[in-house]
């Protein structure tokens, strides 16, 4: 299978390609770091990984990559929309977290559902919790669910999937400089007050995002389609 991975160099971004590859895929791997994807595709191998630089708030950019894949790369299968912002203004926000994936779905989606392909949306627990602060994460991500929602409608007549997951706090750099904004708290201060709205008091590891992604890309999954899969440790309930 050849799946594209928006986000690649960080994060599950890095996680889910190491277990896309670990699996036997080929993967596109996009971001706007070029050394950190020649470094994934130096660990894998050009045969497993194949590293494509762009912003993807640039359409034209992402339409002449997509468009120019070399062949054993192209005809793809499977798509994770994990490219996102943490923090930002409005407008950049909803457009690297809500338009950027709607355009890569668009552009993905003939040829997935030819091919009975699936798309995965890198979400997040707040799209279906209410926090306090500035609210323009949390709308991106609830858009980018409801967008799923309508996508799996859409592509289930023409055999394709879609579904998104929720992370909450996970074990990557991102998720570290959040917890160092709290003010006048040590980090590890920080990290207990965050987990007290935790019921299982953990982060997760980017691996466990990476497993929960690939059992929704794989035939295990047929059937789940429009969903948006909770892996937060239970923080949707708080």
């Amino acid at each position: 299978m050849k799946v594209l991975v928006t986000g690649a160099t960080a994060g599950f971004g890095a996680a889910v390609v190491r277990r896309f590859s670990a699996d036997g895929h080929r993967i596109v791997a996009t971001g706007r770091r070029n050394d950190r994807l020649e470094a994934l595709a130096n660990e894998f191998g050009p045969d497993r990984v194949h590293p494509v630089v762009f912003d993807v708030r640039d359409r034209n950019a992402v339409e002449a990559a997509i468009g120019g894949l070399p062949p054993d790369f192209a005809d793809l299968d499977l798509l994770v929309n994990n490219a996102g912002l943490g923090d930002g203004g409005w407008d950049d926000m909803l457009a690297v977290n809500l338009t950027a994936a709607h355009e890569l779905c668009v552009l993905a989606a003939d040829g997935l559902t030819q091919r009975g392909g699936a798309i995965v949306n890198v979400a997040s627990v707040a799209a279906l919790v209410a926090g306090p602060g500035d609210p323009q994460y949390a709308v991106s991500k609830a858009g980018l669910v409801m967008l799923t929602k309508s996508l799996a409608v859409t592509l289930g007549p023409r055999g394709g999937r879609a579904n998104a997951i929720c992370p909450g706090w996970v074990n990557t750099d991102m998720a570290w400089d959040g917890l160092d904004a709290f003010d006048g708290l040590t980090r590890e201060e920080a990290f207990e007050v965050a987990m007290r709205e935790v019921p299982l008091r953990r982060m997760s590891e980017p691996a466990e995002i990476a497993a929960t992604v690939a059992w929704l890309l794989s035939p295990d999954s047929i059937g789940v389609t429009g969903q948006a899969i909770d892996h937060n440790n239970g923080a949707f309930m708080s």
